[in-house]
Parts: structure tokens; sequence; C-alpha cells
């Protein structure tokens, strides 16, 4: 336990003042170089089970349509972060009707869910609004904060040398922050921001920056209770209005929205590819 404390507080010294892409300032245990490495463990962990429930979708259709727009957002977010283009950036397709749910690790690693977009009916403009969120949360290095608060909470219950994985593998205090990172909500100050980088990810990237707005009325109508996308993200009553004016904001940005050039992102439809 010494030894770990001992680690997070030299991390600490060593990667504490970092700066997100609209400027705010973050106080990190963890440097997004580490965030990326201990991130694939916990991917390939998640993406394992699910394949083993027969839950990854290969239908062509879907796979065509999600890499299409995923890969455009790519584009552009290579040209905001250059780095970036080393990520291993790769999508999952899970087959779950009931759950509303995307997501995207430190280092390029996403996954959507079919319920998200079968039951909100999405079109591929509102699609390329929550990829682009969640592209825009690691892109501003948010899955380091969120590691680096499980640290924390990993260090004060004293399991970093215990924790195991669905494969039954141990974790180091790390990688149990990883997999942690996945369930963490983002705090309300990243969420804004990823709206921001978002919308502008999408807009350059050729998609109509009014489905930002669309998609989080469908979201906030969605029936069942809070749908899980949704819970972890703030909800205040003026943010359908500050999307739309970040809409109009991000427009001028691409007026004819004229579509990037689709990058090649990895679809994972087997465990070969992780």
């Amino acid at each position: 336990m010494n030894n770990m404390i001992l680690t997070v507080l030299t991390v600490f010294l060593l990667s504490a003042c970092a700066t997100s892409p609209t400027g705010r300032s973050q106080v990190m245990l963890m440097s997004p170089e580490q965030a990326i490495s201990e991130s694939r463990q916990a991917y390939v962990s998640t993406v394992s089970e699910v394949t083993r429930e027969h839950q990854l979708i290969t239908d062509p259709v879907w796979v065509n349509r999600i890499s299409t727009i995923t890969g455009r957002l790519v584009t552009e977010a290579i040209k905001m972060n250059p780095s970036s283009a080393d990520w291993q950036w790769s999508v999952a397709i899970i087959d779950d009707p009931e759950t509303l749910n995307a997501w995207c690790m430190a280092g390029g690693r996403m996954a959507i869910y079919s319920g998200i977009v079968t039951q909100l009916d999405l079109t591929d403009d509102e699609i390329a609004q929550i990829m682009g969120h969640e592209i825009s949360h690691a892109l501003a290095n948010h899955t380091a904060e969120k590691m680096s608060r499980a640290i924390l909470i990993n260090t004060g219950l004293s399991v970093a040398s215990s924790v195991t994985d669905r494969n039954g593998y141990v974790l180091s205090g790390t990688a149990v922050a990883a997999q942690l990172a996945l369930q963490l909500p983002n705090s309300r100050t990243a969420e804004t921001e990823a709206d921001r980088i978002g919308v502008e990810l999408a807009a350059r990237a050729g998609y109509n920056p009014d489905a930002a707005a669309t998609l989080w009325g469908k979201m906030a109508k969605a029936g069942g209770g809070q749908p899980e996308f949704l819970s972890t993200h703030p909800s205040p009553a003026n943010r359908m209005e500050r999307l739309q004016s970040l809409s109009n904001e991000m427009r001028a940005l691409n007026p004819s929205l004229q579509k990037s050039s689709v990058y090649p992102v990895t679809m994972v439809t087997n465990l070969n590819q992780l």
C-alpha cells in the first residue's frame, strides 16, 4: 500500500499540470499515456465478455453505417489533436436493445449499443453527435481524470492488488482504475466540455449541428425511466438552449456541411482485432 501511495504521489507531481482543449486546467494523478495503456486491458475484458454473450454485431449494414460516421469524426479529431493519429481507433457495436449508451475510452477505443440507435430512431446526424461527444471525452483526457478518481477510491479500499477482471486475471491498481472509469460518471464540467467539442467535431465532419439539440430532446423523452446514457450527463434546464447556441456557432465552421474523408477505424467483429 505504501508503494501504491508513493506511486500516486509521484505521478501526481509529474502530471498535475494539464490543460483541456477548452483551456481548463486539469489536475490528474495519471498521465494520458498511462490511461491509454491501461484502458486497453479494460476494453479487451469488456469486448471479450460481449463476444462470449454473442452480443457483438457484425451485420454489414450496421458496421458500414457506424464506421462511416465514426471515421469522419476521427478524421477531424486527429486534426484537432494530431497525437491521436497514433491511437488504436476502434468501435464495437453491442447488440443490446434495452441499453441506451455509448462510450469512448482513452486511446480511441469505443462502443455503441444498438438500443440507443433503434429505440430513439436516430439519424446519421444524431449518431454523429453521440460519437462526437464520446470521442471528445478521450480528446480532453477525461478518462485519465476519471481513472485518477478511481485510483483514489481503489487505494482507499485497499484492493489494488487483489481485484480480478471477468477473465479471472489479477489487475493492477491502474487496470482496476480503467475498469472503474467505465462506470464512474464524468464531472459536470467534463460533460459541458464534451458537448462543445463534440458539436464542433460533428460540424467539421459534415453533420448537422442542429442534431445535438434533437438528440438530447429524444434522450430526455425516452421512456422507462432515465436512460443509462443520460444518467451520467448533466441536464440543466438551459441545456437545449446552450446546444442550439453551439449549433449556430459551429455551423459557421462548415456552412455547406461538406463531409470529411473517412478514417479507417477498426470495426471490432472478432477478438483477433483486439
